[in-house]
């Protein structure tokens, strides 16, 4: 089966709508669809991430909706993030091409070092995508699938970060311990005993883990490249 999409997904221009707070609405067009996001602006190169949910796709995460949390935090913190949801949820190529053009999007607004992020079938999205963009810098993967995966040590030597709970009865443990193996460092496995697929029961402590690794990596990347 067909893992990394073959073809190109280009930006051709965006809409934007207000939301209260420092976030808008935004649809990115592209010559095949439109791709509907949340944009949390922060102005100035500051880095960026990217989330993205699972096969049925949505905007706001697992664990009680923790990507738009930290979303909103990560501004305060002086990062950006887009929350994009998929054109064709669950078809695993064309979902690789929108994060991609996600990452188009935010290099337009000057934002050159971002962070994937994805939970499950996301994840994968997330690695692969990863593997094709030189301007993602790192990658965090939430209770991922191992199918889209396998070539993850292509990832080198962007920093990954793999999180999973010992009890998802969804994708078993052994999915990120699996692809972790195949991973070349730097690399990270962090398994939450008790949690499920939705790391619910972990809340607070994937939470404080997130924010504080996304900003140290963002700001380990900006010295790296002055």
């Amino acid at each position: 089966m067909e893992q990394k999409p073959k073809s190109t997904l280009s930006l051709e221009g965006f809409q934007t709508a207000e939301l209260p707070g420092n976030k808008m609405r935004l649809i990115l067009n592209t010559s095949k669809g439109d791709i509907p996001c949340i944009f949390h602006h922060r102005e100035g190169n500051t880095g960026g991430v990217i989330w993205v949910c699972g096969a049925l796709g949505g905007l706001d995460g697992p664990s009680f909706g923790i990507f738009a949390t930290l979303s909103d935090e990560l501004v305060d913190d002086g990062i950006s993030s887009l929350r994009l949801d998929y054109r064709y949820p669950g078809d695993f190529g064309k979902c690789v091409l929108d994060m991609l053009v996600g990452v188009q999007f935010l290099k337009r607004q000057k934002i050159d070092r971002v962070v994937l992020a994805g939970h499950s079938f996301g994840a994968a999205v997330a690695i692969v995508a990863g593997t094709m963009s030189p301007d993602v810098t790192a990658v965090v993967g939430l209770s991922s699938q191992t199918y889209g995966a396998q070539d993850v040590a292509e990832l080198a030597p962007k920093p990954l970060l793999l999180i999973h709970g010992s009890r998802d009865r969804n994708l078993p443990v052994e999915c990120s311990e699996l692809i972790y193996e195949w991973a070349n460092e730097p690399k990270e496995l962090v398994i939450y005993q008790g949690s499920g697929h939705f790391l619910r029961e972990c809340h607070d402590e994937l939470h404080d883990l997130l924010r504080n690794w996304l900003g140290n990596e963002l700001r380990r990347s900006n010295s790296r490249e002055r």
